[in-house]
């Protein structure tokens, strides 16, 4: 097991911002060194949202699993992010694996899972609870879960609670002995660390993938939740499931007398390339999401990593229902970020190029009239990436294949529109959020310019089209 020594660790940190390389992001969490991926613990207290994510402070590998923390209360400045919880004795030596957070007695407390192996490489995977304590660092409980149950493997994780009927349960992310994933519920007993298992959710997904990683029971109204999971192990479709893993959910009703949910088809949360394991805030009135920008098993197209740090978090996005399908949207404190804008308004554009800023927002709306193509091209010099939208086949694909560094290929996926698409476009260094159809589909993907040069932003299209919206300058996030 690794030494981790938080003081030096949390100085280290302190001294490399504000960030200063050209490929560090200005307005997506992450950090100066290290690998970081799941967004964990993720509550709110008082008016304080704590934001929580695994981090390897000692090296750029899925390694050393720790979490660091930082919080915030409008999404913009932050405290430093420092080391919380970190694996300390038998139960957690191999890593702190993904949890959740909750409030409880006026404390930011956390439930997560400890992942052990022994000489054999036998893994055990225990639940434990934790509070955060004044000095940022996470004071362990004893363990609540000890091991996983009979009939399902080791891998037996990331354990997020919900309260139902005002009860406090929690489901987790687990894999059968015949290698395929499903979710199950546990139910607090009374008082204490006591905690029955209430069995699977059933869904109408027996076979889908070979792990659900990172479960969680969102509500919206009515009785009416959302499951959301990461799946491992789908096959490739021409319009879905095009990442090595995938992160979505299935939406509709849910009975714990029956342990089943009554929902529509599995929809994935974003179509981009870099996207996984997101996690929605506790104790708010509103549903907000943050996910890992980043992939699994593809760590050779972050190129960041030869400069000693990778991946980000998303922006905060809200979820809200239409029409039993989540809409997610950039939350609205993202827009104290904008600066100066640039008004665009063409009744007839066939192309319109604009200089963009190190980072921006475009919010941009095409009324189509005949026009069957609209492409936005980010370039780099002599790099490019673009953004097609065809609307004979009411589908966009996203082509990187014009970067030299870093993840390429395509994604396709469908986006409905029939006289009218709006796009809004995020840009920061590195880090690219799509929103389309104000939130209907949403795709989020790195891209890696060789040299340090700002994009410029070209707008093309087969046939007249008119166009409105504003480009804005956007500022960074503050740490302090």
């Amino acid at each position: 097991m690794e030494h981790f020594d938080k003081k030096a660790i949390d100085l280290r940190v302190k001294e490399g911002l504000p960030f200063n390389h050209h490929w560090h992001n200005q307005f997506h969490l992450e950090m100066p060194f290290g690998l970081i991926n799941d967004p964990n613990g993720l509550t709110k207290l008082g008016d304080t949202y704590h934001i929580f994510f695994q981090w390897n402070p000692l090296g750029v590998v899925h390694k050393n699993k720790c979490w660091a923390h930082t919080s915030t209360k409008d999404f913009i400045n932050y405290t430093v992010p420092e080391l919380s919880l970190w694996p300390t004795d038998v139960h957690d030596k191999d890593g702190c694996y993904s949890g959740c957070g909750l409030v409880e007695n006026n404390s930011v407390r956390v439930l997560y899972t400890c992942n052990s192996k022994d000489p054999n490489n036998i893994r055990t995977s225990a639940q434990r609870f934790g509070t955060l304590l004044n000095d940022g660092h996470v004071e362990k409980d004893e363990i609540v879960v000890p091991d996983n149950p009979e009939g399902y493997t080791a891998h037996f994780r990331d354990p997020n609670l919900f309260t139902y009927r005002g009860v406090r349960h929690f489901v987790i992310g687990v894999q059968r002995k015949n290698e395929t994933g499903t979710a199950l519920i546990y139910r607090e007993a009374g008082e204490g660390d006591e905690w029955d298992l209430l069995g699977e959710l059933k869904t109408d997904y027996k076979k889908f993938g070979y792990m659900w990683e990172c479960p969680g029971l969102v509500k919206f109204d009515d009785n009416y939740y959302a499951l959301i999971f990461s799946p491992q192990g789908l096959e490739e479709e021409e319009f879905q499931y095009q990442n090595i893993f995938q992160a979505g959910y299935i939406a509709g009703r849910l009975s714990l007398d029956s342990m089943e949910m009554i929902h529509g088809k599995f929809e994935e949360l974003d179509k981009g390339f870099d996207f996984y394991a997101p996690q929605v805030f506790s104790n708010t009135d509103k549903n907000i999401l943050l996910g890992w920008m980043g992939m699994p098993d593809k760590d050779d197209e972050y190129p960041t990593g030869d400069e000693g740090w990778k991946f980000s978090l998303t922006m905060p996005r809200v979820l809200t229902l239409k029409q039993g399908l989540i809409v997610s949207q950039p939350a609205e404190e993202l827009k104290t970020l904008r600066k100066s804008s640039v008004d665009i308004n063409d009744k007839e554009a066939t192309t319109i190029r604009q200089q963009l800023s190190a980072g921006s927002e475009s919010d941009l709306k095409f009324k189509l009239n005949d026009a069957k193509q609209i492409s936005l091209t980010l370039k780099y010099g002599d790099e490019q990436t673009d953004i097609n939208f065809d609307k004979s086949t009411q589908a966009v694909t996203i082509d990187r294949t014009g970067m030299k560094l870093g993840g390429r290929g395509k994604r396709r996926f469908k986006v409905y529109a029939d006289s009218t698409l709006n796009v809004q476009l995020f840009v920061d260094r590195t880090a690219i959020e799509i929103f389309f159809q104000d939130g209907e589909q949403v795709a989020s993907f790195f891209l890696f310019p060789k040299d340090d040069i700002k994009p410029e932003l070209i707008i093309s299209t087969d046939s007249p089209v008119e166009v409105s919206g504003k480009i804005y300058e956007l500022g960074t996030f503050n740490f302090a």
